[in-house]
């Protein structure tokens, strides 16, 4: 599949510049393991580069002032001036790639002319972070090509930046972290806040990671969203007033979040213990997929899936079924929603002889109950954003 991507790229750029491309890059998407909305609350998260991947091929040219892109999955090419100040356009693609030309531009490094094609095998709208690896990808390159010395760290700020001023999603930084800083059979458990980091191996030998996409994505995922925020918030802001000693919101206990209940209200009470629980839990996660505790980690899934359905309420009756049924299965271990919530994937936990049937069965019974194709994405866990080069990486 890859070396297909490969060769589609290389390909179209020849195609769309008659000439050949110089370079190879391939950006990866990224799964969130588990810790899900904890981001905003001093917790950590455990995703993982996946192999699914943006495809860059990559030429400079004599042409020093003309970056071209062209988009093969939408047929669309743009061109701009590396010497001008950019600004927002109606395609919505080349903002992410823009912003990340703008953000080095507003750093005071020069670019020179480029030729890009590029393709994805990251499908969109999945929750597997297509656009982080749009954006470090380019980011990447251009660090790259031009020698402009900026760390694995820059990167990552320099796509969150992007996303943040040119495409209008105050996202946060994990989906551009995994994709630079991802290593095959590893995960990175991350403090979203500090950015420090470390690598857990992922031991699942004769287990498969298995993403069911749900193919609906509900309406009020945004405003859904800013919702739990602020009962979050409010939830803080009384446990801080009573405990003004804590440092950190991971620090407190359930304990402490009992003692404030009546005055939390039931609603930031619930947020609140979904998030101190599965902070808990992904720790618990990265020790157990490092010591290969595959039942234990599918145990963790299902106790985070019931969080985020009834005491976090971001799930929806799509993946709330999708989930339940597939915890029915042989050889499934654990099963979950990932991301935002109010559709998009679950992710699952499945023993490797059982994936076929499981597949087989779930797709029949989501139909049947939604009317609705469902998507399925095997997965396996790779390296962070590189250059290929004759069947080898350069990382």
């Amino acid at each position: 599949m890859q070396e297909q991507l490969i060769n589609d790229t290389s390909e179209a750029f020849r195609s769309v510049f008659q000439s050949e491309p110089e370079r190879i890059f391939l950006a990866p998407g990224r799964i969130n393991i588990i810790g899900e909305h904890v981001d905003y609350s001093d917790g950590f998260v455990l995703p993982a580069a996946i192999d699914k991947h943006i495809c860059f091929a990559v030429k400079k040219t004599d042409d020093s002032e003309t970056c071209t892109f062209f988009a093969k999955d939408f047929n669309e090419s743009f061109s701009f001036n590396v010497n001008e100040k950019q600004s927002p356009v109606s395609q919505t693609w080349v903002n992410y790639l823009l912003g990340v030309f703008n953000a080095i531009q507003e750093s005071g490094k020069e670019i020179g002319g480029l030729q890009i094609a590029f393709s994805s095998t990251i499908p969109m709208g999945s929750g597997l972070s297509s656009s982080a690896a749009l954006e470090c990808g380019f980011a990447y390159i251009l660090n790259e090509l031009f020698n402009l010395h900026l760390t694995k760290k820059d990167l990552a700020l320099i796509g969150q930046k992007s996303e943040h001023t040119f495409v209008g999603v105050k996202c946060g930084i994990m989906d551009q972290f995994s994709s630079v800083f991802g290593k095959e059979h590893q995960v990175i458990m991350l403090d979203c806040n500090s950015l420090e980091h470390q690598y857990f191996e992922a031991n699942l030998d004769g287990y498969s990671l298995v993403l069911f996409d749900s193919c609906v994505k509900h309406t009020h995922l945004t405003s859904g969203y800013n919702d739990r925020r602020k009962d979050v918030e409010h939830g803080k802001n009384i446990l801080w007033k009573k405990f003004p000693e804590v440092q950190k919101f991971r620090d407190f206990t359930l304990e402490m979040l009992d003692e404030v209940k009546a005055e939390m209200g039931e609603t930031s009470y619930k947020r609140c213990k979904y998030l101190l629980k599965e902070i808990k839990r992904v720790e618990e996660a990265a020790k157990a997929l490092s010591a290969g505790n595959a039942e234990y980690l599918g145990k963790l899934l299902v106790e985070t899936h019931a969080g985020l359905s009834t005491e976090f309420e971001v799930s929806c009756e799509e993946l709330d079924f999708m989930v339940e049924e597939t915890l029915k299965q042989n050889g499934v271990l654990g099963a979950r929603m990932m991301g935002g919530g109010f559709g998009g994937c679950s992710i699952n936990l499945i023993r490797n002889e059982n994936v076929a049937e499981v597949i087989e069965n779930i797709t029949a019974e989501y139909k049947a109950a939604f009317g609705i194709e469902m998507k399925v994405y095997r997965v396996k866990i790779s390296d962070g954003i590189n250059e290929y080069k004759r069947n080898e990486f350069v990382i």
